[in-house]
């Protein structure tokens, strides 16, 4: 049986940095200590149940990610092992074991940066709408999760409630500032949007789109935050592609699916999830990380 899911952090001799829907941040000084609860949201909300294990499946398939890329582009991550966490933080490490990482703190730039491969999700919805996504013009007659004739660039902005907005290039580039800056994001966001298909092609699995987040230590740009975790990424199972509508996935689709099923309206109070609903979704994220790391969970 698993552990019970970790659904809050309290480390009173700690500094709370920030509080999101999934992680709990801490402030280190030079460093934030990033601890991924088992909390999981769908629709904008955090909901009454939680996935046990599903911090430590977002912590530690973004580890291996940022080993794997890092010759693309520099990150934030400096290690998982509580043993080398500033003493402050070594009294929680049997509860920061597995799930929390150490990161060098950044100027973080606010937008995010989406690559995607397929048309699926708000790309679909602007497609059927005006041919376009982010105001790329794409060719007519695609259905739903075809694969599209190139990835694509479609930067977003984090909306402070509710979901994400998609910008075209001339608003990304009002919003950094620079031209420049906007096309190394371009070029670096999917370069890794490459590198990540291939390995997760021979794994069976499809990148479907995915987001990164970058941000500034002093002049060097980083890759910050999570990176290609099934709560950032759409993976589908190779096995079972069929374009024409939505696909299997490993991501909390799942969830979604089974809160339409319900009806729920999308407001509060928040629906717990059954167990059988919990239990699958864990096999899930626990099935993406294996197959992704050809590694055992922490």
């Amino acid at each position: 049986m698993p552990a019970a899911p970790v659904i809050e952090t309290d480390f009173p001799t700690l500094t709370r940095f920030r509080t999101g829907k999934v992680r709990d941040v801490y402030d280190l000084g030079e460093h934030l200590l990033l601890v991924a609860t088992d909390r999981i949201s769908a629709f904008d909300y955090v909901l009454g149940s939680g996935i046990p294990d599903k911090g430590k499946v977002l912590t530690q398939l973004s580890a291996f990610w940022f080993e794997q890329l890092a010759d693309v582009i520099p990150n934030h991550f400096v290690t998982l092992d509580p043993d080398r966490f500033p003493p402050a933080a070594r009294p929680y490490a049997e509860t920061l074991s597995g799930r929390a990482m150490l990161a060098t703190r950044t100027e973080p730039i606010d937008v995010e940066c989406v690559a995607r491969g397929y048309l699926a999700g708000s790309g679909w919805k602007e497609y059927r709408d005006s041919g376009r996504v982010c105001g790329i013009q794409l060719p007519a007659g695609l259905r739903e999760s075809d694969r599209l004739p190139a990835p694509i660039f479609t930067p977003a902005t984090k909306a402070a409630t509710g979901h994400d907005v998609n910008i075209d290039r001339d608003q990304a580039i009002a919003r950094l500032g620079s031209a420049a800056l906007f096309a190394q994001l371009r070029d670096t966001t999917l370069t890794l949007y490459a590198r990540a298909s291939a390995h997760a092609e021979s794994r069976g699995i499809i990148l479907a789109d995915t987001k990164f987040e970058f941000g500034f230590a002093g002049p060097r740009l980083l890759l910050i935050d999570e990176a290609l975790t099934p709560d950032s990424s759409r993976f589908w199972p190779a096995d079972q592609y069929a374009p024409g509508g939505p696909q299997p996935s490993f991501d909390k689709q799942y969830v979604r699916d089974y809160l339409e099923a319900i009806a729920w309206n999308k407001q509060p109070p928040v629906p717990a999830l059954p167990d059988q609903v919990v239990a699958r979704t864990r096999e899930k994220y626990l099935d993406a990380f294996q197959r992704l790391t050809g590694r055992t969970l922490r």
